[in-house]
């Protein structure tokens, strides 16, 4: 990738209707489950910052970015404090945070069970861990080849991961509404004989659906689900996933997932 990529990418992560209503779907849960206290945050994978600019309504937010391009990018332009790590072995010590967050991170990953240990692992008794990832592999596309995604999850899928040593506080399908149409097409773009554009012609569901049109609809779709997930509703569908688990105080007995 080109520095004009990851220019791109920041104006997509502050501007574009699905960054800006995901995470105030975030910023909301984690309003509605952290404690009233400054925090300590590790945030991992965080492409060009945004979202640890808006985690530092919690408390001070150390970032990690694996990428060596990004992370020079992120570096050099957002977050001067900005570390290089990998989700798979975390440069932290053990119990050090009251929340780790990776949003949209681990289907990058093909060992996802030791990247949700790790976090675990750096994770205070009683801190929270907050994840996002895609949902249904059969909504598989040409976004995810760009991305580089290796997977999409199914809620039990993603709750497996995170059964031991806690209890997962709230997992939720998000995206419901738009889910029905964005299926559809996908689904029958793989039947019918649509013309296969390459990974490189195809680009991103972003810079697809960025135009001012589509912005303010689709904004105010997926918008309205935030009335719904701030309420603790939890979606039977969707084209993304929430979960968040809080670990096990080590004097208490053993928390039972649910």
């Amino acid at each position: 990738m080109n520095q004009s990529y990851y220019k791109e990418y920041y104006q997509l992560e502050r501007k574009h209707w699905w960054f800006i209503v995901r995470n105030k779907i975030i910023m909301d849960h984690l309003r509605d489950k952290l404690p009233k206290q400054p925090l300590r945050i590790l945030n991992v994978g965080v492409a060009t910052g945004h979202t640890s600019e808006l985690l530092r309504e919690f408390g001070s937010v150390e970032s990690i970015e694996y990428d060596e391009e990004c992370y020079a990018f992120t570096k050099k332009n957002v977050l001067p404090d900005l570390i290089q790590g990998s989700i798979l072995e975390l440069p932290s010590p053990d119990q050090v945070y009251d929340l780790v967050c990776a949003f949209d991170v681990i289907e990058h990953v093909e060992e996802h069970q030791k990247a949700v240990e790790e976090m675990k692992r750096v994770c205070r008794p009683d801190g929270l861990v907050c994840v996002t990832v895609p949902a249904f592999n059969f909504l598989w596309n040409q976004h995810d080849d760009v991305n580089h995604h290796i997977r999409r999850y199914t809620k039990s899928l993603l709750t497996s991961l995170f059964r031991k040593r806690g209890q997962i506080l709230f997992s939720s399908y998000f995206n419901f509404w738009l889910f029905f149409p964005i299926a559809a097409f996908r689904v029958l773009s793989k039947i019918l004989p649509f013309h296969q554009r390459s990974v490189e012609e195809a680009g991103s569901d972003f810079t697809v659906m960025s135009g001012s049109v589509f912005q303010k609809l689709f904004y105010g779709i997926f918008y309205s689900e935030t009335v719904l997930l701030k309420r603790g509703i939890r979606l039977p569908v969707g084209v993304s996933l929430l979960l968040s688990w809080k670990k096990n105080n080590a004097l208490s007995p053993v928390s039972i997932s649910k």
